[in-house]
């Protein structure tokens, strides 16, 4: 296992929740993309990119530990503003799943979020978003049906057992849904996750 390396990733994702939790502190995390948000997901992308071009792959479990591969999950779930390296790393991810380095999950997670930021139906029902009442409900998904299916198959828990509502999502829901929307339409057009 390279430990330097997974301290890195450790680190990384230290800052990211650090960074988080100050902005949802003031209720800045909830106004959009915040700039001090987005610059710890690109920078944290750009050190991911280059560890993987020098490691010659994904940073699997057996190369950063459960912990680092989770860590380094979680900075391309996070790099938002980046649709063509959160696709290229979801064929990563899913390959290291095959070969046991990912969990599952983590893909699905990945391909949901994708999904979400596309306009296009989600499969796992991971994503959530506002609606126009202001509660956070499950993003669109794919196949009502066969949902808890295809959770099943990556370790998530049934649908019906997660609560969107919280505390958080109550006390920061959109004051101009309509303004919210059309910002975040506008946001995906100009990063390039849709047309």
């Amino acid at each position: 296992m390279n430990e330097q390396l997974r301290e890195k990733l450790l680190a990384m994702r230290a800052e990211d929740a650090r960074v988080r939790e100050e902005l949802a502190a003031t209720g800045e995390l909830f106004d959009g993309y915040h700039p001090a948000m987005e610059r710890v997901h690109l920078k944290n992308a750009a050190e991911i990119e280059r560890m993987i071009n020098e490691h010659g792959g994904w940073l699997g479990k057996s190369t950063v530990g459960a912990d680092g591969a989770e860590a380094a999950w979680l900075v391309v779930q996070h790099a938002i503003s980046l649709p063509e390296f959160s696709r290229r790393l979801l064929k990563l991810i899913e390959k290291s799943v095959a070969e046991r380095e990912a969990e599952p999950y983590q893909a699905a997670y990945l391909h949901d979020r994708i999904s979400f930021f596309e306009n296009r139906p989600q499969r796992y029902g991971t994503q959530s978003d506002w609606n126009a009442d202001g509660v956070m409900e499950v993003w669109t998904l794919e196949d009502n049906e066969k949902v808890n299916d295809y959770r099943r198959a990556v370790g998530l828990k049934p649908l019906e057992s997660l609560t969107w509502e919280n505390a958080e999502t109550r006390e920061n829901k959109p004051k101009n849904y309509t303004k919210r929307q059309l910002e975040f339409e506008a946001w995906t057009k100009r990063v390039g996750w849709r047309k």
